[in-house]
């Protein structure tokens, strides 16, 4: 059985970065409570979620306060429930808040079915990716919650390796190999 949590309010929505740039893990976690749920997920998928959040925001009125700091710290342990695959986010008007849909990661071959990295008998089961009883968090942000989240993704995304001003790939501590400067 898959994880799967749905929460109405959350206390906290946040993303971190864990170890050295260049070898960064990149994780979300909700919290409810006594409940929390970690996802491993890239810098990009953190980056995208708070760039859609930031432009639903733009069209809705200020939020009122933000949520202290603490709010965005990443609980331990943060032992991940799933990678993070598919990503759903909406507005919901009637109740004022952000939709956040976080679907587990499910590996297909080119054909869409389950590769044999999954513990399911591909051969005999021949069951589709869409079919697969995969974890999903969901999730509800006010307003508030989203542009902190939005503030702080940017900040913990930028703390990584700068980009090369010619190409944008990142530069390692190492040096760089630009495929523009050759």
């Amino acid at each position: 059985m898959s994880i799967y949590f749905d929460f109405d309010e959350v206390d906290a929505f946040t993303v971190a970065a864990l170890g050295e740039p260049g070898a960064r893990l990149f994780l979300l976690q909700a919290r409810r409570g006594a409940t929390t749920v970690t996802i491993k997920c890239e810098k990009r998928q953190a980056g995208a979620i708070a760039d859609y959040l930031r432009r639903v925001l733009v069209d809705l009125p200020d939020p009122p306060t933000k949520p202290d700091a603490a709010a965005l710290e990443l609980e331990m342990p943060a032992e991940p429930a799933f990678v993070l695959g598919p990503v759903g986010l909406g507005y919901d008007r009637e109740n004022d808040r952000l939709l956040v849909q976080l679907e587990e990661l499910v590996e297909t071959d080119l054909e869409g079915e389950l590769t044999e990295s999954e513990d399911i008998d591909v051969d005999r089961m021949k069951v589709l990716a869409n079919d697969v009883d995969r974890g999903h968090v969901r999730l509800f942000l006010s307003r508030s919650q989203a542009a902190a989240f939005c503030d702080h993704a940017d900040a913990v995304v930028a703390a990584g390796r700068p980009p090369c001003r010619w190409c944008g790939h990142p530069i390692n501590p190492d040096g760089h190999s630009c495929p523009r400067m050759n």
